[in-house]
């Protein structure tokens, strides 16, 4: 095992279950060369330097040709739609970021989340209460992934019935991110295209009837706009949608499944929470470092040469960011490969950092603290089925497929 080589077997399935042996290895080289031609960076400090440094873009754009032969390089031709604001550099991203943000979060509706709390609450009691009679569930299923997509659903403004509809796009959309096998990686990109294409067209055509009918969603928020020096183009209103429909619910999926599985591993812990509903709060901040959602950020990229970590990376290069990584960092972290709800000063990069600081990150928060809470006040003795469990086979977005756990009985 070379420093070289490393990355292919951390994104091989086979790892799935387990990548931190791996990444303690790579964090041996903090900057290393894959033969791929990526530059990985596992070390938190230096991951977390580059997060915040102008000189990284975020646009694939900025990528050197030559270098355009990595797994997740972009196909040859166009895209069929621009990039939204996550794939964009300031100061584009910050002005499509900052139009999306009125209509979400402070200063302009400072209260949208916090004033869900009892929705939220809802929903989650009435998933759980579909468990009753019944001594197994997959969290996954019939928990993890519903809750957050009916969230997101109600935040847009997407009608809920239509579930069936966009999760085959969005599953497609979120496969062009795999990575194994290699030689698949080409159709997989494509098909992730046209999916976003097909997801444009159903989302744009949700847009025109909150401009005829506007209700209190976002959707009809962003298409009214703030006048015409603060609007989104048409275009730039169906991109924002697509991103915020997909990564409202993809990544709020693994934490409260990734969540689960490591209270079930915790048993001291999970008793804790069941008698301590507070605990909610620094567990979610612990889980985001211990098992975070997004393992890797991917499609960053050198606009110059960046001296970090005792090595060069040239301009153009291609830079994969293992946050999971530099969440275990030892010269970070004290006994990092503990899970310590009571942990100190934990400043983990499980939202990432800078300008492309997670959008979502006070919803999904939310989401898990509820989640993990309700389930663990309400499902008696719950233990797990299988363990490892399955996992999805998408190395970056990393979390249980299924999550079979039995339990005596439920509370009200």
């Amino acid at each position: 095992m070379t420093p070289a080589t490393l990355l292919r077997q951390i994104t091989d399935y086979a790892s799935r279950a387990n990548p931190y042996p791996l990444y303690a290895e790579l964090r041996k080289t903090p900057v290393a060369r894959q033969e791929n031609g990526v530059y990985t960076v596992s070390t938190y400090w230096e991951i977390a330097g580059l997060l915040q440094d102008p000189r990284v873009s975020s646009d694939m754009r900025s990528r050197a040709p030559q270098a355009a032969c990595g797994p997740l390089a972009e196909p040859e031709e166009d895209t069929i739609l621009p990039p939204s604001f996550i794939g964009l550099d300031p100061p584009e991203h910050d002005r499509l970021r900052g139009l999306a943000m009125r209509s979400f979060g402070p200063p302009h509706t400072p209260r949208r989340i916090h004033d869900m709390r009892a929705e939220l609450t809802r929903m989650v009691s009435g998933l759980i209460d579909d468990f009753q009679g019944r001594g197994q569930a997959d969290i996954v299923d019939d928990l993890a992934y519903p809750f957050p997509v009916m969230v997101i659903c109600k935040l847009l403004g997407v009608p809920h019935q239509d579930e069936a509809r966009f999760h085959v796009w969005a599953d497609a959309v979120v496969a062009g991110l795999e990575t194994e096998p290699a030689e698949e990686a080409g159709a997989r990109q494509r098909a992730a295209q046209q999916a976003r294409l097909e997801l444009g067209r159903y989302l744009a055509g949700l847009i025109e009837e909150r401009r005829r009918a506007p209700g209190d969603d976002m959707l009809s928020a962003m298409a009214a706009g703030h006048g015409p020096a603060e609007r989104l183009s048409p275009v730039e209103l169906v991109t924002t949608a697509i991103l915020l429909l997909i990564a409202g619910h993809e990544t709020t999926v693994n934490l409260i499944a990734n969540g689960m599985l490591t209270l079930l591993r915790h048993p001291d812990v999970l008793k804790r929470l069941r008698e301590e509903p507070g605990l909610a709060v620094p567990l979610v901040e612990e889980l985001l470092r211990y098992e975070p959602p997004v393992q890797l950020i991917p499609q960053r990229t050198a606009l110059t040469d960046i001296d970090i970590g005792g090595t060069t990376i040239p301009k153009g290069a291609p830079i994969w960011l293992v946050v999971a990584s530099g969440n275990r960092d030892p010269r970070r972290f004290p006994d990092p490969d503990r899970f310590d709800p009571e942990r100190r000063d934990n400043q983990h990069l499980g939202f990432g950092s800078g300008v492309h600081y997670c959008f979502g990150a006070p919803l999904a928060r939310l989401e898990a603290q509820i989640a993990l809470a309700e389930i663990a006040r309400r499902l008696g003795d719950p233990r797990l089925v299988d363990d490892p469990p399955p996992y999805r086979r998408n190395p970056v977005l990393r979390g249980p497929r299924h999550l079979q756990v039995a339990f005596d009985g439920l509370t009200v």
